[in-house]
């Protein structure tokens, strides 16, 4: 009797010791999960932070890279150049305000011994061209000393060739295209084709050549010659700034200013341009300054991180289509 009641006693125990040792289960796979998922976080917590870190580390270094191009110049000298690249207008990187810019900021260093102009460049708007032609003219009439040149690489043409002319000398590739001394203004009409399409043009105006040039209505003698007689004045002005700036180089040629091209080793013959070199020769050759620092003024950091990280992202895809293209 006594020893099923000591194994009743045992079986309770047993029985009251169950509860205890599932709770205590589930308590510790409480306590792992919550530590487990706290390191978790911890880790994402750093990589989060070291990736901020790194962010501001380039953001950091892209701000400092202009004040590293310009400003942290030994005192041996240096060769500015200014680059004249793309379509010259307002609202692109190459209009006038920032080629003035490069040209100010150049002058502004001492260290400064020469400027080179790096022209790429179709042309564009001869308002901001000749803003730029009169700014290197002024900066030649206050540092008579200081060289400025031209140095074209594939294109100097129209608005282009309208700022390398105020350099003191322009060099070319020998297949360099240079000139295009006109003005031109384009457009299309569609009279005849909404004509046949039987629409009716609706055009209100208040003053009588208020829609000049609409492309939906003919074209008016009046309104053409008066347009012609703008785009001739422009160009006589246009034609007043080469012959300011070239001078006695020019060579008389009835095509001159008509608005052609030609070759660099052309554009010698015809005064156009000066000589043949590129950006290392002149600076080494002529200015003394074998060290070439760019002064165009940089898009914001902003602006420039997310282009770079574009061009990355773009290099990537480009990658993957091209190594499944070999894949294939």
């Amino acid at each position: 009797m006594a020893e099923e009641d000591s194994a009743d006693k045992d079986s309770r125990t047993r029985q009251d010791n169950q509860p205890n040792t599932w709770e205590r289960d589930i308590l510790e796979k409480l306590v792992l999960a919550s530590v487990t998922e706290h390191r978790r976080t911890r880790r994402w917590g750093i990589f989060f932070k070291s990736l901020f870190l790194l962010y501001l580390f380039i953001i950091l270094g892209m701000a400092m890279e202009p004040f590293s191009k310009h400003r942290l110049a030994d005192g041996t000298g240096h060769t500015a150049v200014v680059d004249v690249i793309g379509i010259i207008a307002e609202g692109t990187e190459t209009n006038a305000d920032n080629i003035i810019e490069g040209l100010q900021a150049a002058i502004e260093d001492s260290a400064t011994k020469g400027i080179i102009l790096n022209m790429n460049t179709p042309g564009g708007s001869p308002v901001q061209s000749a803003q730029v032609y009169d700014e290197i003219r002024r900066i030649k009439g206050i540092r008579p000393q200081l060289p400025i040149y031209a140095v074209v690489s594939d294109l100097c043409a129209s608005g282009g060739y309208y700022i390398a002319a105020a350099a003191d000398k322009i060099f070319v590739n020998q297949a360099s295209v240079v000139g295009s001394i006109g003005v031109v203004m384009n457009g299309f009409g569609f009279v005849d084709a909404i004509n046949k399409l039987g629409i009716e043009r609706r055009l209100i105006t208040a003053g009588e050549h208020k829609g000049m040039l609409d492309p939906f209505s003919p074209l008016s003698p009046v309104e053409k010659g008066h347009i012609q007689r703008v785009l001739n004045h422009v160009h006589e002005q246009f034609i007043e700034a080469v012959r300011r700036g070239r001078g006695e180089r020019l060579k008389e040629n009835p095509d001159l200013f008509s608005g052609l091209v030609w070759t660099g080793a052309e554009g010698i013959e015809l005064g156009l341009v000066d000589e043949l070199g590129d950006a290392r020769s002149v600076a080494k050759n002529l200015i003394g300054a074998e060290k070439l620092v760019n002064f165009t003024p940089e898009k914001n950091v902003l602006d420039r991180l997310s282009h770079r990280i574009g061009m990355a992202f773009g290099e990537v895809l480009w990658n993957g289509v091209n190594a499944s293209s070999r894949i294939e």
